[in-house]
Parts: structure tokens; sequence; C-alpha cells
């Protein structure tokens, strides 16, 4: 129900209130197309960029992932399949309840992970990530606001989301925050070239700072992206 990626190379980090990959468990709720439609207060793409991005740090860093999807055959549709990528294998946990932890086998896959953290992050954020926030803390857990992969139907409706869940005891961080909090130190080599293929493929100008002072100022050779290949038609469309 959680998937975790094996990589021994990175060491254990000090916590004293920080984030560190052995201490926090990471939910994505409700990534779903219908749920994104209906998100107004961000930039869509950025929204999709973001959570796959946070996706791809959980992988590299070991930490344990729950993700989870509501009503996906008769409103939501699947979740997105450029999350379900960074994830092969992994299935959703699929709700009829807006509020997953209304949903015992969401809550036993958070019990599951042992971690008294959670990273949480979906759509919309007055509903899907304030219910179970706010009921997560009031049974013992630390929950941290993943705020750059959520939306909300209006700007309006997120902020007022995000003061709740920050008056309830949340605490709001970014997918890039997050990350870097996992690496903290640059000499942390085993997961140092992972982190940087994140940066430049999801954070723009940091992205395209990085290879600039690889290539210009070091004269490393430029990165190489997999090439471009035009998608072949299929037979038929319905």
């Amino acid at each position: 129900m959680a998937q975790q990626s094996s990589n021994g190379n990175r060491p254990k980090l000090s916590e004293k209130g920080l984030l560190t990959p052995d201490n926090c468990v990471v939910a994505l709720i409700d990534h779903q197309g219908q749920m994104l439609f209906g998100t107004s207060n961000f930039d869509r793409q950025g929204i999709i960029n973001n959570t796959v991005a946070i996706g791809k740090a959980a992988r590299v860093f070991d930490v344990p992932v729950v993700l989870t999807t509501v009503e996906t055959k008769s409103f939501s549709g699947n979740m997105w399949p450029q999350l379900r990528a960074v994830f092969p294998g992994l299935e959703p946990i699929e709700r009829s309840s807006m509020n997953s932890w209304d949903d015992k086998n969401f809550v036993a896959a958070v019990e599951k992970s042992g971690r008294k953290k959670i990273l949480i992050a979906g759509l919309w954020t007055e509903v899907c990530v304030a219910f179970p926030t706010v009921q997560a803390i009031h049974d013992g857990y630390e929950v941290y606001v993943v705020e750059d992969c959520c939306g909300d139907v209006s700007q309006l409706a997120h902020d007022n989301a995000m003061k709740r869940v920050i008056q309830a005891g949340a605490k709001p961080v970014t997918s890039m925050q997050v990350m870097l909090e996992w690496q903290r130190d640059w000499a942390h080599r085993g997961t140092y070239d992972a982190v940087m293929d994140i940066v430049k493929n999801h954070y723009g100008a940091y992205g395209i700072g990085v290879e600039y002072a690889y290539t210009m100022v070091h004269g490393a050779p430029a990165t190489k992206f997999p090439e471009y290949a035009v998608p072949v038609a299929v037979a038929a469309h319905k």
C-alpha cells in the first residue's frame, strides 16, 4: 500500500524539528483529471510538475508514499499518468469518502509506514487536504501541507483552507523545500545526482542555472535528455 525505493546511499540526518527521509510519509490525494479541471487558483501544469517532482524525490530518498483516489469511475477519473509512472506497481487506495482519514485503508497505510510526520498534498485544498489534515493532527500526527502540489476552485477557497490547517497546527511547505530538506548537504553524493536530475527537469530557472554552471563554469558536458520520438498514430480513436 506504500512504496519505497531501495537507496542505501544516503546518511542519517539530524532531526531537531526538520523533516528527514526517515521520519515522514508522503500522502498524495486525488490528483485526478476531474479534480484538476476544477482547480483555478494555481497554474494546473505547475501543480502536475510539482507533484511529480515530490513523487520522484520520495523515490530518491526512500520515503514511503501512499497514493489515494476518490470515485475514479463515477466522477474523478484516473490518477494522472505522469504521477502513476513515478510509482509503477503501486495502486492508489480507492475511496468513496471525501475525507481520506475516514477511509480505514488509507489510515492503515499511513500507520504501516511507522512515521508520525505526514506530508499531505492533494486536490482540493479545502476538502481533500483540509479534512484529513485536521483529523490526523487530532490523532497525534504532525502534518506538513505541500502547498504547491495542492489546488482549489478559487484562490479564496485555497487560502481559507490553508489558514484553517495552519490554525489547526499544520506546517506549509513546498515540494522543492521538502526535497532540499531531505538532501540537506551537497556533500551527500549518494543522492546528489538524482536531486540535480529532478531540479533540471522540474524546477525551471534553478534547473537552467545548474545546467549553466555545470557546462559554462565547470566545463561539464551538457545534460542529455531522452530524444523526442513522435508518437505513432493509433489505428482508431474512440
